[in-house]
């Protein structure tokens, strides 16, 4: 494999510090900006498109934060509303790549990164590029948590939700009872999908969005939504769904499975690269100040900071994580 050197190794040079950025999410881009406004020469790598996991939202998504809490940068966010929508906020994201020019190689997968004497190389799908710092900003979104059942591989069974318009008239299945799980119930069952949800819990989660909440357990109530509680899909078949309930095992016609279970950091790839993370809570162990993992001059930036904590932080609480690594990277000048 050929190893392709972004940038001069010169020990000597204190103001050109070599920076690779993984996932080119509000995290990643961040970061970028912060490179450039620091005179740090950096590269960020993105295996799919920017920002991959927003692209990857349901298409008629509207985000539960303003568009003041996403912006990034010196870049101004404004929406037609104040809740901007997925498509306003990837040409929000698309504005800021081009204002700052951004240095982004996409459709490069990081694959392993294996220290040497003078840094790190990062091994991907193509090329082996090196740089003396790393920074890992790849979010969850592309790592559902899977069901773990026979027949969760049949291509009816979906862990992202995209268009409502392919579900017309379906029987469909809706795992999960948080705020994904609930909204895709009820835009489902507005555009006449047959829906039925298989919850975990005895109850939705209770935090769901204050207007969303009442409304599917109305609808669950007066039974246009079906809902099993305390229930969990035991098989999957092409023509119908195995259910264990507390009242015994339910078979049910299915078409669609859109199993809304959340996602979840990929701990096993971090754990891989030789970074120590919490077995519990799947949090990586940080220095407090610079988010430096065990590794030197590897860091951990964006939501995977919480680990399995997925509800802990978001695009709004994150967006001091460039400049807290930034930082750190120059202090070593």
């Amino acid at each position: 494999m050929k190893k392709y050197h972004l940038y001069s190794m010169n020990p000597e040079t204190t103001n050109n510090q070599k920076v690779i950025i993984i996932g080119a999410g509000p995290s990643g881009i961040n970061c970028g900006i912060a490179c450039k406004e620091n005179n740090l020469d950096y590269l960020i790598l993105e295996k799919g498109v920017l920002v991959n996991s927003l692209y990857n939202f349901p298409v008629n998504m509207t985000f539960f934060s303003t568009s003041k809490k996403l912006e990034i940068g010196q870049v101004p966010f404004i929406s037609h509303l104040e809740k901007p929508t997925r498509k306003e906020a990837l040409e929000y994201y698309r504005r800021i790549m081009e204002a700052y020019d951004l240095n982004i190689d996409f459709s490069v997968e990081v694959l392993q990164i294996e220290a040497t004497d003078t840094g790190y190389d990062i091994q991907t799908n193509g090329q082996t590029y090196w740089a003396s710092h790393v920074i890992i900003a790849t979010g969850f979104y592309d790592t559902p948590r899977m069901l773990e059942v026979p027949g969760e591989h049949l291509p009816k069974v979906k862990h992202y939700y995209d268009d409502v318009h392919l579900y017309i008239r379906k029987k469909v299945i809706v795992v999960g009872g948080a705020n994904s799980a609930c909204d895709v119930a009820l835009e489902c069952w507005q555009k006449g999908a047959d829906v039925t949800m298989v919850v975990r819990n005895k109850e939705l989660y209770q935090n769901v969005k204050y207007w969303i909440l009442p409304n599917i357990e109305n609808r669950i109530k007066e039974g246009s939504i079906k809902a099993y509680f305390e229930s969990e899909i035991q098989q999957i078949e092409e023509d119908h769904v195995l259910i264990n309930t507390p009242q015994g095992l339910v078979q049910l016609e299915n078409d669609i499975v859109l199993a809304m279970t959340g996602y979840k950091p990929n701990i096993p790839w971090f754990e891989s690269l030789g970074i120590n993370m919490d077995s519990e809570s799947g949090e990586p162990v940080l220095s407090d100040n610079s988010l430096e993992t065990n590794l030197k001059n590897v860091y951990m930036v964006g939501v995977i900071v919480a680990g399995l904590h997925t509800s802990k932080l978001f695009i709004e609480n994150t967006r001091d994580h460039a400049e807290k690594v930034i930082q750190h990277i120059m202090s070593q000048s």
